[in-house]
């Protein structure tokens, strides 16, 4: 039966609401199956606006992956903002694809995209909207599969209560398996209900459905253990690790948007994973090992992607693209073939050792001249040791002084502020750097007219880290410090008016603490902001910290643990971590060695270009680094001969 679209509901709606237009759906390259033909129907959320949910790269990758299967429709949903919110509930319209509009609740899976563990109330509000129940023990037979995917969901524990299903890791064969796995179980005709069709998926061994395992707690309220509750479920779940990047090149025809976007580009993921070894990132952790997409991969993407979309820039994603051991040639042989079309390229922020000015000047050539970013993240040499970023002062300043003596006027410094170990002088330190980055650069451009940003995030610890027993500043002390720094800027008369000050309080950050390293526990509080009238919570103006502190409070007393026992608490070494049973290949043992180091202030080197440190990453999940150079240069174009499919690309392992 087709399933009647709510978009003549929807529309007397839109003229009362801010930004109708990113509602409406039929974007360029957006696809639209026939209901009845499908078998598996996917609807996928990026729990956040449009302008920010449209363009990641994960949802749009899965988005055509599905669709490009026969019998497989996948749609789009994102958050709507408050305005429309309450005038859906006001006349009963149900959260909608922007695709064709069709309710959320009709869809088999309901997908939804963490990146961050902000979003999380946002997938609560979706829920509601969509009439589906919030919590995963009172769904029934029609109600979708909620699925979580993204870098949050390495840690799911939150949301267990909310969530059917996790998968963890890369998700293009995932889906895939799982989309297979549902249309068997369809076609039999749906047999031992909902239990069932999540029990085929648990025992796949890459599916965490939350349900299926039971927590047990200590009384000082740490965890006991966490065990399967029915047979055949395995007592840890593996991460997906997609090999071969040029087996997958998607997007193949990224959607252009229609409202204004974070992001108006074109992008193509140069390489996944990354083994800088920096301790406090998350991503660089759980997406090992490294695996490059060959140069001619990334020039066929970007020359069908650009014919696709008519986009004038081109972003070259990674962890770290100035790594990828053919960057060179892939910016120049990219600003040689668009020169006429006048492409720009950019890559997201640049390693200050993996930066020269052959690169540069290749990214900007035909494109604008924006400013560099730089992400030293620590101020001092010393924290530096800690994080193991590998970066010295000298360094910065060279390349620094390269960038200004080549014309450039403005750079950004990235930072951190509460890391393990520091104190008020490594954060200080900071104003120093900055200070010398402008003294240089007048020097070598012989101009007083260059400027400095100097941009903070505070410090959250996150699962899967060297970090992940770490305590977490308060936001306080964040704060404190931060303005400290900011007193010795500002009075700095020679170059204080060169230098921009940039930083996020750190109150967004307890919270963002609370949910990374939270377990089962928190989803009380998650749902005691949202009934409040929790939303948006990444963005500042709609970001109460009374709401959640008030809610914390209230949900963790009957169990006898505070926000502090969350966030400014340091683990030990026995200590069960709620996400433990949760595979993403790296040892447990060597992570927290590399703790002790950190602790010791000792660095750890790249193991792309050294001997193995035993991460257990490749041996435990069959995988291995995977890097160039293939010896292939991208030439210019030249017209290829229509309906001739081009040659697979040599792989180089």
């Amino acid at each position: 039966m087709p399933v009647e679209s709510v978009f003549p509901q929807l529309e007397a709606l839109l003229p009362h609401v801010q930004k109708p237009i990113q509602y409406v759906g039929g974007e360029l390259n957006s696809t639209v199956k026939p209901w009845d033909s499908c078998d598996v129907r996917w609807a996928l959320m990026y729990p956040d606006a449009y302008e920010v949910g449209l363009p990641n790269q994960g949802v749009m990758i899965l988005y055509e992956v599905l669709n490009e299967q026969e019998g497989v429709l996948a749609e789009r949903t994102y958050s709507v903002w408050p305005d429309l919110e309450a005038l859906m509930r006001e006349h009963g319209v149900p959260q909608f694809t922007v695709d064709s509009h069709r309710p959320v609740k009709a869809f088999d899976v309901f997908g939804l995209s963490f990146s961050t563990e902000l979003g999380y109330t946002n997938m609560l509000a979706a829920l509601d909207l969509a009439g589906i129940p919030l919590e995963s023990k009172d769904r029934g037979l029609d109600d979708p599969i909620v699925l979580a995917g993204g870098h949050a969901a390495f840690n799911p524990e939150p949301i267990a209560d909310f969530i059917d299903a996790a998968v963890i890791g890369d998700g293009e064969q995932a889906v895939l398996d799982m989309t297979r796995i549902i249309r068997e179980w369809k076609a039999e005709g749906r047999p031992g209900g909902r239990e069932e069709v999540l029990l085929r998926l648990a025992k796949t061994g890459g599916v965490y459905i939350p349900a299926f395992y039971d927590v047990e707690y200590l009384p000082d309220g740490r965890i006991a253990r966490v065990v399967p509750n029915r047979s055949g479920v395995p007592w840890r779940v593996s991460k997906h690790t997609v090999m071969d990047l040029d087996e997958w090149p998607y997007p193949k025809q990224p959607l252009v948007p229609l409202a204004e976007t974070v992001h108006e580009r074109m992008s193509v993921e140069i390489f996944r994973g990354c083994t800088r070894g920096c301790r406090f990132c998350q991503a660089g952790m759980i997406t090992r090992p490294v695996r490059e997409r060959s140069i001619t991969g990334i020039g066929d993407m970007v020359d069908k992607g650009l014919k696709a979309t008519g986009f004038e820039e081109v972003g070259l994603l990674s962890l770290s693209s100035a790594d990828h051991t053919e960057i060179g040639d892939i910016a120049k042989g990219l600003a040689d073939r668009y020169t006429d079309d006048k492409i720009g390229l950019s890559l997201p922020s640049t390693r200050v050792d993996a930066f020269n000015i052959d690169l540069a000047n290749e990214l900007t050539r035909n494109g604008r001249r924006s400013g560099l970013t730089f992400a030293p993240e620590g101020g001092s040499e010393r924290i530096r040791k800690v994080i193991n970023k590998m970066v010295s002062e000298e360094d910065l300043i060279r390349t620094v002084a390269t960038a200004y003596g080549n014309g450039w006027r403005q750079v950004k410094l990235y930072f951190m502020c509460g890391l393990p170990t520091e104190t008020d002088d490594d954060v200080l330190q900071i104003a120093d750097m900055a200070t010398h980055v402008i003294q240089k650069g007048r020097e070598v451009s012989g101009s007083n007219d260059i400027r400095c940003t100097v941009s903070i995030g505070g410090f959250v610890p996150k699962p899967h880290t060297p970090f992940q027993w770490a305590p977490q500043l308060s936001a306080e002390e964040t704060d404190a410090r931060l303005a400290k720094l900011r007193d010795k800027i500002r009075g700095d008369k020679k170059y204080g008016r060169s230098i921009g000050f940039r930083y996020h309080d750190g109150k967004p950050g307890i919270v963002e603490g609370l949910l990374s390293r939270g377990d089962r526990r928190i989803g009380a509080v998650i749902r005691a902001v949202y009934e409040d009238g929790g939303r948006f919570d990444g963005w500042r103006e709609h970001f109460s910290y009374d709401r959640w502190m008030q809610c914390t409070d209230k949900a963790l007393a009957p169990f006898g643990v505070d926000l502090d026992w969350y966030t400014t608490r340091e683990r030990t070494y026995e200590e069960v971590l709620p996400w433990d049973h949760l595979d993403s290949g790296l040892d447990k043992d060597w992570l927290w060695e590399d703790w002790q180091d950190a602790l010791d202030e000792t660095e750890v080197e790249d193991c792309r270009w050294t001997p193995c440190f035993d991460c257990g990453v490749c041996p435990q999940m069959d995988t291995a680094i995977q890097i160039g150079p293939t010896g292939k240069k991208l030439l210019p174009l030249t017209v290829k001969n229509a309906g001739q499919a081009p040659a697979s690309s040599g792989h180089a392992h």
